[in-house]
């Protein structure tokens, strides 16, 4: 599967993949008409700012290796083509590191689209984006999961993640959830 660093022609593309994979991984969590009313034009505009910006997150994304599809459902957008976007990966420097082993990368997000969960894409992709962070210089990881998201957490501790006892409240779609932070040595 190719797996490439994210341009700002990909904007579109992760926009909708990542409102699709909302969708489905937080039916149940998150209110419906909150989810119902993620916008791919709003998140597009999102991608391409933080795509465009001088300290912008590395973003690696999964295709499918074919023609690029166009349209929605993780189709491309005209931008750097290589197929269709099915996941992608971002992460960056974690702000107020204080961690040891320092440095410490934040993984802000990791997301598939619905119908390649179970196809070992988010593994193939979480593996790359962990060697990218190792290259980068990072000897340590973490992120943030819903403490609600089941099919996440199992996925993260097969991968070798463990949450580190660190737990916030996020105000998502008018509800306040828990968050755990997840942590990995990368050096394993």
């Amino acid at each position: 599967m190719p797996i490439r660093e994210a341009l700002p022609g990909d904007a579109a593309a992760l926009a909708a993949v990542h409102v699709l994979s909302w969708r489905a991984a937080y039916r149940g969590l998150l209110p419906r008409p909150y989810l119902e009313g993620l916008d791919v034009e709003e998140r597009a505009a999102v991608w391409r700012a933080r795509l465009a910006a001088p300290d912008r997150p590395t973003v690696l994304l999964a295709t499918d290796g074919g023609e690029d599809v166009g349209g929605g459902g993780g189709g491309g957008d005209g931008g750097a083509g290589g197929g269709r976007l099915v996941a992608f990966s971002c992460f960056r420097s974690w702000p107020g590191e204080g961690f040891a082993p320092a440095p410490t990368a934040g993984l802000a997000a990791l997301y598939a689209l619905p119908e390649v969960w179970g196809t070992g894409v988010g593994r193939a992709l979480l593996s790359a984006t962990t060697g990218a962070l190792v290259a980068a210089g990072f000897r340590s990881a973490a992120l943030w999961v819903f403490a609600g998201n089941g099919r996440a957490r199992r996925f993260y501790e097969a991968a070798g993640w463990r949450p580190d006892g660190e737990a916030a409240w996020e105000e998502t779609g008018g509800l306040v959830l828990e968050e755990l932070r997840y942590r990995r040595d990368l050096l394993e």
